[in-house]
């Protein structure tokens, strides 16, 4: 049976020239976001900030998580004009913190890390004073692929755990718990510096004290920042959502968040990996 979407998830409907107005930079500038791929509900506040979540590497994903709206199946090759491109658009928009994501690359041998290595050091070249944040996949599990983005020195280095161990099977069945908490435990280890974020989707079917043994997991690790926000069922060919969070929940696991030692914990029902990304990364 299908929920009635909670009341405290209605937004404004987002201003259509604001939207206009970043479609057409995008587009002049063959780029994707992951506003739009994964049609995320605030893409009308951060478009009309002149924010945008970049995602490089092409818009077709290799996994089949079922969550996710991003589109599956055979990638084109890497484009190795891309990285300028994002580093342009980033120039454009002025951005001191650029936030850069991709799809899930398993066709590559380094899972797509050089590429992110060069996106890197092209907006380096172009904003110098910008911090830059990169949600990366998990390469495979390759050390040496994540090494490379490690070296390229990003401010912020954050990959998603997206839901409690129980529900991988379900929810990312190419993906592995541990592999993924062993990637913000290698980032913390090989550079302490660097920022290390992580995030969770409630709504999917977890239990409250799973999200507490997360959280545990990720102060274990080291991971700086965490978000928590509510699972929204993108089309009718993602996963059903289990269940509306109220957002007095949201507040207690931001209140135990924040009793574990995290730096920040940005908890809310529309709160997203790389919302408002620029007031909480960055120490």
């Amino acid at each position: 049976m299908k929920l009635d979407k909670a009341p405290w998830l209605t937004l404004p409907a987002p201003d259509q020239d604001v939207l206009a107005r970043m479609e057409k930079l995008l587009r002049g500038l063959h780029l994707h976001t992951v506003c739009e791929s994964a049609l995320c509900p605030n893409i009308g506040e951060c478009f009309g900030r002149g924010t945008a979540t970049f995602m490089i590497l092409g818009d077709v994903c290799t996994r089949g998580c079922r969550f996710c709206a991003v589109r599956k199946g055979k990638p084109a090759p890497p484009d190795p004009e891309e990285p300028e491109r994002v580093a342009e658009a980033a120039r454009r928009l002025g951005l001191k913190h650029v936030v850069i994501t991709s799809v899930t690359r398993d066709d590559l041998p380094d899972g797509g890390a050089s590429h992110f290595v060069a996106t890197i050091e092209a907006v380096r070249c172009r904003l110098p004073d910008a911090t830059i944040e990169v949600l990366i996949p998990d390469f495979g599990g390759s050390l040496r692929a994540l090494e490379q983005v490690i070296a390229a020195g990003p401010e912020v280095i954050n990959h998603n755990l997206e839901t409690v161990p129980r529900l991988y099977p379900l929810v990312r069945p190419r993906a592995d718990y541990r592999r993924s908490l062993g990637i913000l435990a290698w980032v913390k280890r090989q550079a302490p510096h660097i920022t290390t974020k992580s995030g969770l989707m409630l709504g999917l079917g977890e239990r409250p004290h799973e999200v507490e043994e997360v959280l545990v997991d990720l102060r274990r690790v080291g991971c700086d920042v965490v978000t928590l926000g509510q699972y929204l069922q993108p089309t009718e060919r993602q996963l059903p959502v289990a269940e509306f969070i109220p957002p007095e929940r949201f507040d207690e696991y931001r209140r135990q968040g924040e009793k574990m030692g995290f730096r920040a914990v940005v908890a809310g029902p529309l709160v997203r990996s790389s919302y408002r990304a620029e007031e909480y990364a960055i120490s």
